[in-house]
């Protein structure tokens, strides 16, 4: 993650910051543990009770909720979306990252994340992942913190 990491951007009178974050990904498919950046945002804010709005706007890389205990279950992942859908099968979109979207849309650009004392509502062994499947690239990602 950049520096700007919780950087607000243009934001209406009485309306919460919506946030920039940076992401920097180092290969073309990446699970990238980003819990604790959107925590510190979280606990950065003013909102004790109510959600944390995750939106990643690309259109080969996603946010995904699951364990963050053993780095395997990444490769399991990789391997599961790898067989339904594979880099070298012939698609129509011609890009050459067709299956990067497949993955992306499969998986989901947002996640809606409560928050309850300052902290995000997880359970025990879940951790925010940036999916990325179309690098390495910088990517962006946007953050709305809504007190509720």
């Amino acid at each position: 993650m950049s520096s700007e990491a919780t950087k607000p951007m243009g934001e209406r009178v009485g309306a919460a910051p919506l946030h920039a974050l940076h992401v920097e990904t180092r290969a073309r498919v990446e699970f990238k543990d980003i819990t604790g950046v959107i925590q510190k945002a979280v606990e950065e804010s003013a909102v004790a009770s109510g959600v944390c709005h995750v939106f990643v706007p690309h259109t080969t890389a996603a946010i995904l909720i699951n364990e963050n205990d053993d780095p395997a279950l990444q490769k399991d992942l990789d391997g599961f979306l790898k067989q339904l859908a594979p880099q070298d099968r012939e698609y129509l979109h011609s890009d050459g990252n067709c299956d990067a979207h497949l993955k992306a849309a499969l998986i989901g650009c947002s996640k809606f994340l409560l928050i309850e004392n300052r902290r995000l509502v997880l359970g025990r062994w879940q951790g925010i992942y940036f999916c990325e499947f179309d690098g390495p690239r910088r990517r962006d990602l946007r953050l709305k913190i809504i007190a509720g």
